[in-house]
């Protein structure tokens, strides 16, 4: 006699600490949104446009996107009904990756914080992701004294970055070292996408009598493009390469470790547990 099947094991799918409702969806969209127009008013804006006659004014106009964004992260937080546990990971981990930040003192780009963004949006999802993102860049705005004007495009960018891994494909089953080799790759683009995008936020402001690849509002879409290009090659992409090489590195080296950690805290606080209350004995 065959010996009886061993039934199938039940797949262990990783918490969510933060599930998106509607209405979050929604938000998140208007603020992406708001935040495509902020980076990409010079490839919007048609050169009659009156935005390019007070394209000087863009810095004050755009620090407003600070707020927007952290009311939609507490939008999220508070849509979702997260739990104290949830709150104290994300704070913590949004502690952790200020803190690496001062780490590389930008040196050549090299910034381990993306690192740990990667990964933590990996595991907890694409709405954690998002929120963690922002929140840590604030707080390491305020650590390393970096607050201004470019800080709310930093905030977006960061959750992009961060919320862009808990999209990627196969969050339940894909393990070991594929899942580490393709978080690589993100992480190595994504280091690249980062530093482009924020390239917008400083690009528009150079002198056009300065230089010959800074914005001019009077060009047409594909002259200012050429220019960006051009101003990317010769301003950032040295520092690109080092955000994205370093979170490589880390990612390949302590990338299995720092998973299995995160999961470990997540199945450990179950965010998805129901909280229920026991009758105390009298």
């Amino acid at each position: 006699m065959s010996a009886p099947a061993t039934p199938a094991r039940p797949v262990d799918r990783q918490a969510r600490a933060l599930r998106l409702g509607p209405r979050t969806w929604l938000a998140l969209a208007l603020v992406s949104a708001v935040g495509v127009a902020g980076f990409g008013w010079p490839f919007l804006a048609p050169p009659e446009s009156a935005v390019n006659a007070h394209q000087g004014d863009a810095p004050w106009l755009f620090a407003g996107l600070l707020v927007l964004l952290v009311a939609v992260v507490a939008a999220a937080l508070s849509e979702s009904d997260l739990g104290a546990k949830a709150v104290a990971m994300l704070g913590v981990l949004a502690a952790a990756g200020a803190a690496l930040r001062p780490v590389g003192a930008g040196t050549a780009g090299l910034e381990p914080m993306f690192f740990l963004m990667v990964l933590s949006g990996r595991v907890l999802g694409p709405g954690f992701g998002f929120a963690l993102g922002s929140v840590t860049m604030f707080a390491s705005a305020l650590l390393t004294g970096g607050v201004g004007p470019w800080l709310p495009f930093q905030m977006l960018a960061m959750g992009w970055f961060t919320m862009g891994a808990g999209f990627l494909p196969g969050p339940d089953r894909l393990r070991g070292r594929p899942e580490v080799w393709m978080l690589a790759v993100y992480g190595f683009l994504a280091a690249f996408a980062y530093g482009t995008v924020m390239n917008l936020a400083g690009w528009t402001f150079m002198s056009s009598l300065a230089s010959d690849i800074a914005f001019d509002g009077d060009d047409p879409v594909t002259v200012n493009l050429a220019r960006f290009v051009a101003y990317c090659l010769a301003t950032s992409l040295g520092w690109d390469l080092g955000r994205a090489v370093i979170t490589v590195v880390l990612t390949l080296t302590a990338g299995a470790t720092v998973l299995r950690a995160l999961r470990r805290a997540t199945r450990r606080a179950a965010f998805e547990a129901p909280v229920t209350f026991d009758d105390a004995p009298r």
